[in-house]
């Protein structure tokens, strides 16, 4: 991952600024949704880098030790070997970014990958996933159980009361408390925008989360009824790129939930691409939080080294 955010003081004449434009949101939005994908000749390439910045997920109230090993197995080849050898990437370590998993599986996913010999990061969500509702001392602990355990990545989840509220001094000293927790680790925050209401709060929440050092703001838990939409993806990069332009301190971008075909994956690409720069094409600065995905982008890849239909817009 880039270097960590180290964050900033709470700013309320800032947040108290906020205006988004909703039309302008949602042209924005519909323009990067209608632009012609890269050329096919390069398409296998762009589902590759797609494939890099993903973190591999399973949030499942059945998950075990042994589909947690297949995940992590799948992590470190995620791909096929003779469709990497078609395009002359066999040699070139392709992986998923990371693994992502409940707290309590994070002792079986780095057993697994250490037996692998891989560096993958193993993430953990955590702080009462995916409501946020748990006492605030059960939150602390989860983080740091999960750093212990070995994860150097937490995706914690905010309490979204405090930001349909307006309570921005409370979410923003509670999240510090969760950077502090990470110690090492890289903190990822989950907004749940589907529970906020209006673009301007997820804007304000997006602010306040780098505020507090986050190191990457993430949609959604994938939990909610409204997941990873481009709209409010326009909102979250807007607010990345204007933090950047106040601190210098760059903060990367997950969209998450819903996000299963090899086509969205180049439109986030893109969108990416157009808003923040080649920078956020990276898995320092971007991740895709996905379960299914993969298969498809296999599947796609399969397609194209074969010649077989490019991907369309």
């Amino acid at each position: 991952m880039s270097a960590r955010n180290p964050g900033i003081e709470l700013d309320l004449e800032w947040l108290s600024n906020v205006r988004v434009n909703h039309p302008a949101v949602l042209r924005r939005a519909q323009q990067i949704q209608s632009r012609k994908l890269v050329k096919k000749e390069w398409q296998a390439a762009w589902l590759l880098r797609a494939v890099t910045c993903i973190d591999l997920t399973t949030l499942s109230g059945d998950d075990t030790p042994s589909n947690v090993h297949r995940l992590c197995l799948k992590a470190t080849r995620p791909i096929r070997d003779d469709l990497l050898k078609s395009m002359d990437m066999h040699d070139k370590g392709v992986t998923t970014a990371a693994v992502c998993v409940y707290p309590a599986r994070v002792a079986d996913a780095v057993k697994t990958l250490r037996a692998a010999k891989s560096n993958i990061p193993v993430a953990s969500v955590a702080t009462g996933f995916p409501a946020g509702q748990t006492a605030l001392k059960t939150r602390i602990e989860e983080v740091r159980q999960a750093v212990e355990d070995g994860a150097s990545e937490i995706d914690i989840v905010i309490n979204r009361t405090l930001a349909l509220t307006g309570q921005w001094q409370a979410l923003y000293d509670e999240i510090r408390q969760f950077r502090e927790a990470c110690g090492e680790a890289h903190m990822k925050t989950i907004l749940a925008v589907g529970d906020l209401g209006s673009f301007t709060n997820v804007y304000k929440a997006s602010l306040v989360a780098m505020m507090a050092g986050s190191d990457f703001i993430k949609t959604s838990t994938g939990k909610e009824t409204v997941n990873a939409t481009f709209p409010v993806a326009i909102v979250m990069v807007r607010a990345i790129r204007d933090f950047l332009r106040r601190t210098g301190h760059k903060v990367g971008f997950k969209p998450a939930g819903g996000i299963r075909t090899a086509k969205e994956s180049l439109v986030w690409l893109t969108l990416m691409k157009e808003e923040l720069g080649d920078e956020w094409l990276r898995a320092d600065l971007f991740r895709l939080g996905a379960s299914s995905l993969l298969t498809d982008i296999e599947r796609q890849v399969n397609k194209q080294t074969a010649g077989q239909f490019p991907i369309k817009k």
